[in-house]
């Protein structure tokens, strides 16, 4: 069992305040890499903080269970948190997140990229000029500073 559920086990459906990370995984095109969730819908790996782990140590473990890929050298591009992180799940769970967004590169020698959890259907790249319509918005904000933090740093 795992943090969240001990916790869960406690407080019931109440507000949990959590903190996590998900990353924008690009390709040479410039294709973002997203999971089709069981749910139906797509979003940036990533997941929950365990006791005791960093923001980037979260970030490179999600993207390892989630993609099968382990990713040494991230960039951090921004952290997300307020009011409209606020969420009521499916199941009814109220939870606030804080979100740490990370980026990194799949360059040749890396290995391929594989479902490696139980959590998706399918590991899709996509261009960030057509990004599915069944995405969450909070994913969508996380790609948007991604794309504004590799402009600010193009050299001139």
């Amino acid at each position: 069992m795992n943090y969240v559920e001990t916790i869960r086990k406690k407080i019931g459906h109440d507000l949990l305040l959590l903190a996590g990370a998900n990353v924008v995984i690009t390709r040479d095109d410039g294709c973002i890499l997203l999971q089709l969730r069981r749910d139906g819908s797509y979003g940036l790996p990533g997941g929950l903080l365990e006791p005791g782990e960093s923001l980037l140590q979260c970030a490179i473990r999600e993207t390892y269970e989630e993609c099968g890929v382990l990713f040494s050298d991230m960039q951090f591009v921004a952290v997300f948190s307020g009011d409209e992180y606020t969420f009521t799940l499916a199941n009814e769970d109220q939870i606030n997140v804080i979100t740490a967004v990370y980026s990194a590169e799949l360059k040749d020698g890396r290995g391929e990229i594989v479902i490696n959890d139980d959590e998706s259907e399918e590991l899709s790249f996509f261009s960030p000029l057509a990004l599915p319509h069944n995405m969450d918005e909070e994913y969508r904000v996380y790609i948007g500073a991604y794309l504004t933090s590799i402009i600010k740093h193009r050299p001139a």
